[in-house]
């Protein structure tokens, strides 16, 4: 495959409502997309990483900095035979999977577009419909959150993920379900806790939640394994989970019995799918988080959760929960049955808006062949 060129854009989308998790509170989002350009195809990719380097080291001008001295004239250069080779190609770069993940995203777009098949199909995908749940950040007060929940169950919503943190978790949890016992519920603390919490932490098992998403340490399996042998309710990890080497540690430690894989966490398809696999094979379901993407990142996520392994309904939803205009078309919607339908044309299925993606660019880099010359 030989790659005409790169274009890395920056784009400003402002949220429809604030975000806040333990992080902080998230508003608008600097998005980084890149188009690679092959043989009269575009693929397109989309960086996850956030506006600062609090959920990973990196971060939006890192990313752009990386793809641009160092990953984009390295594919550019290169003559990838499929989105698989990409991690080969990017190997003297350590680190920075969110910016891997861009590019080789982007080439597995153009590899299934070349072949004529959808993204799903080409990646070993089994599924015509993926479950969704969704991901509730923390809110001004409980009265508003239970509107909000109400709201997503009655879209149809399949799962309801509560952000938290010490000050905003039992007695949320207990009003939730109160009000409704039975359904799928789970929280995510984004590592707002530590093992001098666990007594605080084993109280949430009396709220039959399907996970607890990431407690401890962004880093951690051993505090993690210690912990999960003290719970009944099941650990998911999130930040953890860099690779299939982290996923065999974790199982092999019992440190979790759940994992959530994110495309750009992991640093691409290729390293997504060797985790589900590893996962798969030694029976820990997996599911698709969210990092508030565009269109573009949310394509990926939903073909990526056609694999069969993605048992459990993902962060996957509507792009009406977070953006007013999508840069893509049609918009992300969700069947009133809480799922969503797997494109099957060739490609991500999802045609990019350019006229909106232009208007919407701060600062674009066209990167040309022996760039690094």
């Amino acid at each position: 495959m030989k790659i005409d060129g790169i274009i890395l854009r920056e784009l400003h989308l402002p949220l429809v409502k604030p975000f806040e998790t333990s992080f902080g509170v998230t508003r608008n989002r600097r998005i980084l997309v890149v188009e690679v350009r092959s043989e009269g195809l575009i693929g397109w990719g989309e960086c996850t990483a956030g506006e600062r380097p609090y959920f990973s080291s990196e971060s939006t001008d890192t990313a752009w900095q990386i793809i641009v001295n160092e990953l984009g004239p390295t594919l550019i250069n290169a003559t990838p035979e499929h989105g698989g080779k990409c991690p080969k190609i990017f190997r003297l770069v350590r680190g920075n999977p969110m910016a891997k993940a861009a590019l080789e995203n982007a080439v597995w777009d153009l590899e299934a577009q070349r072949e004529g098949v959808s993204l799903s199909q080409l990646i070993g995908g089994v599924r015509e419909s993926i479950a969704c749940g969704v991901s509730l950040g923390i809110q001004k007060s409980i009265p508003e959150l239970l509107e909000i929940i109400e709201k997503e169950l009655e879209a149809g919503y399949q799962r309801i993920k509560l952000k938290c943190k010490l000050g905003w978790d039992v007695e949320v949890f207990e009003q939730v379900r109160s009000r409704w016992p039975a359904i799928m519920l789970s929280c995510d603390a984004n590592s707002a806790y530590k093992l001098r919490d666990a007594d605080h932490l084993t109280s949430f098992d009396a709220f039959d939640l399907l996970m607890i998403e990431q407690p401890l340490w962004y880093d951690d399996f051993y505090y993690h394994s210690m912990l999960q042998k003290r719970l009944s309710t099941p650990i998911c990890l999130d930040e953890s989970i860099r690779n299939r080497r982290d996923t065999l540690a974790a199982i092999e430690m019992e440190s979790c019995k759940i994992i959530n894989i994110k495309l750009g966490r992991v640093g691409g398809f290729s390293e997504a799918i060797a985790v589900h696999n590893a996962a798969q094979e030694r029976g820990i379901p997996v599911w698709c988080g969210g990092m508030l993407e565009s269109g573009i990142g949310r394509s990926h996520n939903i073909a990526l959760s056609s694999l069969e392994n993605f048992t459990l309904p993902g962060d996957v939803s509507a792009s009406a929960r977070y953006w007013a205009e999508d840069i893509i078309e049609p918009e992300v919607e969700v069947t009133p049955a809480g799922e969503i339908i797997i494109p099957n044309t060739p490609g991500r299925g999802y045609a990019v808006r350019t006229e909106l993606i232009d208007r919407l660019t701060v600062r674009k880099e066209t990167i040309s062949a022996f760039a690094m010359a």
